[in-house]
């Protein structure tokens, strides 16, 4: 292909057939790249008074860009990935179902050596993707390529299988607790819940649950009296963390005839896996850290079984590049990790501070819906939502506001300087958080229609390896509340003051925003008695 300026008062042949490299205006016709200039365009050029024009012409052993893209990913296409249309030089390839991307990088490095002018770019390997999502892009830089180095792509990927597409079957496991007496109903609970929510969002089921305590010997005759027919997999949660391949879990699966193939993983958080078998189908001890939605070594591999790949302790340990599963974020902020770091920790801050100025003489919070004060409807969302803790600041009306949330498991941070603003709150909430948490969800306690379902997708969303480390409700493309900030905002919120609150902070970081559409709740909250009546609440006795 030949590529390059020519003057506009040069002979006529010289330019008539050639391309448009670039987009032109000529008075008011625009003229798109790729255009070929005929004798109409030409006196336009000429007329708009431009001195030049850069051109390109298709010679006769080129192939143009959407011909050689389709051409080299009508290659890639295999069982599960669709090739789109070609345009502009560009052919994506969807999947076609949920699995796990196989990438041979080898492949790819090889193909992308040709010629500079041929360009694949795929996802991660081992990546989950779901039915629709993009996964690789073939791209042509110029506007034509030479045939020669069509061919040898042609011929390499003839060779070569560079992507897979293994689709997510569905997995039945068996989820064993072991427990004693520091371990809480509620942590088993929230356990078995996040482990049907993880296999559920991979096609699976939770088969059964079953808790037993935390003794060899039991944990024995709990695992002999599985099922072997009722579930593809075993999944122990211990009361402790395994620290050794003759701790209880690991021992017990070989005491009752099964094999320990390895104890440990290089991914972080999730590194207190262990993996075996028994009966021919897997065995996986998990990291305390999978209890918690927070990414973990455990999804990566309930990805690959889901996928109908083998999880062998040469799998686990090539899963160390990549396996930095928290700190793959836009800026990186270093780990601090105490001893006692259990990971993956989500803090909730529910602002009940204020003095309800707007609804007259009575605290907005401690008026009821259906029966339940405004501000315990908040602490419930957060906690049903899969929050790890619930952090209540008080302020006016503390005492009531403590009786109020009665039972539930929150804690309480009290806020002195509260008359000065929301600003202060948040910096409170914020400050009595856990100084593990991984993110810090900021919920106001005047919104009753939030649900613990909003909470979750919150969660959900917060991806720092991805780059999204604020996640906000919206509506309609606008931004409302609640608010997720990832821990690196922590420094900012602490130091907030006065009627300030995160809008400044939010806009200072829109890279990282990501907004989730939940409908007209994120906007509605209740201030007044009007509000309040319109919503079906009344005026509590607390």
């Amino acid at each position: 292909m030949w590529f390059g300026a020519l003057p506009l008062d040069g002979p006529d042949e010289t330019l008539l057939g050639a391309r448009l490299a670039h987009s032109e205006r000529a008075g008011e016709a625009l003229f798109r790249k790729g255009a070929e200039i005929d004798a109409a365009l030409l006196a336009a050029l000429r007329q708009a008074g431009l001195a030049d024009i850069t051109v390109f012409r298709i010679e006769a052993d080129d192939i143009g860009e959407d011909d050689a893209a389709a051409r080299i990913a009508a290659l890639l296409q295999s069982d599960g990935l669709a090739v789109e249309t070609a345009a502009t030089g560009r052919t994506n390839l969807v999947a076609e179902a949920d699995g796990l991307l196989d990438v041979d990088k080898a492949a790819i490095d090889a193909l992308n050596r040709i010629d500079p002018a041929i360009t694949l770019a795929t996802r991660l390997p081992m990546s989950p993707v779901r039915a629709g999502q993009l996964v690789a892009t073939v791209k042509i830089i110029p506007y034509a390529v030479d045939s020669l180095s069509v061919a040898l792509a042609e011929k390499a990927l003839r060779t070569a299988s560079p992507l897979a597409l293994h689709a997510f079957a569905p997995l039945r496991a068996a989820l064993v607790q072991t427990t004693h007496g520091t371990v809480k109903t509620s942590v088993l609970d929230k356990t078995a819940r996040v482990t049907r929510e993880r296999l559920e969002a991979l096609g699976g089921t939770l088969a059964s649950e079953h808790r037993c305590a935390h003794d060899g010997p039991v944990l024995c005759e709990t695992l002999a009296a599985l099922d072997p027919g009722a579930s593809d997999l075993v999944l122990v949660f211990g009361a402790s963390a395994v620290a050794d391949e003759n701790d209880v879990i690991p021992a017990a699966i070989r005491a009752i005839g099964g094999t320990v193939q390895h104890v440990g993983m290089p991914v972080d958080p999730g590194n207190l896996l262990v993996l075996g078998a028994l009966r021919e189908k897997p065995v996986i001890g998990a990291p305390g850290c999978a209890r918690s939605i927070r990414a973990n070594g455990l999804d990566l591999v309930l990805q690959r079984l889901a996928g109908g790949l083998p999880v062998t302790a040469e799998s686990l340990t090539g899963m160390g590049v990549g396996g930095l599963l928290e700190e793959i974020v836009t800026r990186p902020q270093p780990r601090r990790a105490p001893a006692n770091r259990a990971g993956g920790i989500v803090s909730a801050v529910l602002l009940a501070a204020g003095s309800s100025q707007r609804m007259g003489t009575v605290n907005k919070l401690l008026t009821t819906l259906d029966g339940i004060p405004m501000v315990r409807h908040a602490a419930r969302a957060a906690l049903d939502g899969g929050a790890d803790e619930v952090v209540v600041v008080t302020g006016h009306d503390a005492l009531a506001i403590k009786a109020a949330l009665g039972d539930l498991p929150v804690r309480f941070a009290h806020n002195d300087r509260h008359a000065e603003g929301m600003g202060t709150s948040l910096a409170c909430g914020t400050a009595a958080a856990d100084p593990q948490a991984c993110a810090l969800l900021v919920l106001l306690g005047d919104m009753p229609a939030i649900d613990g379902g909003t909470v979750h997708k919150l969660i959900m969303a917060h991806d720092p390896q991805a780059g999204a480390t604020i996640i906000a409700a919206a509506h309609d493309g606008k931004r409302g509340n609640p608010v997720l900030f990832d821990r690196r905002y922590r420094p900012e919120l602490e130091a907030l003051g006065g009627d300030q609150g995160a809008r400044a902070l939010i806009a200072a970081h829109p890279e990282a925003l990501r907004e989730v559409e939940i409908g007209p709740e994120a906007f509605a909250d209740i201030d007044t008695p009007a509000a309040l009546q319109t919503a079906g609440g009344r005026i509590s006795d607390i």
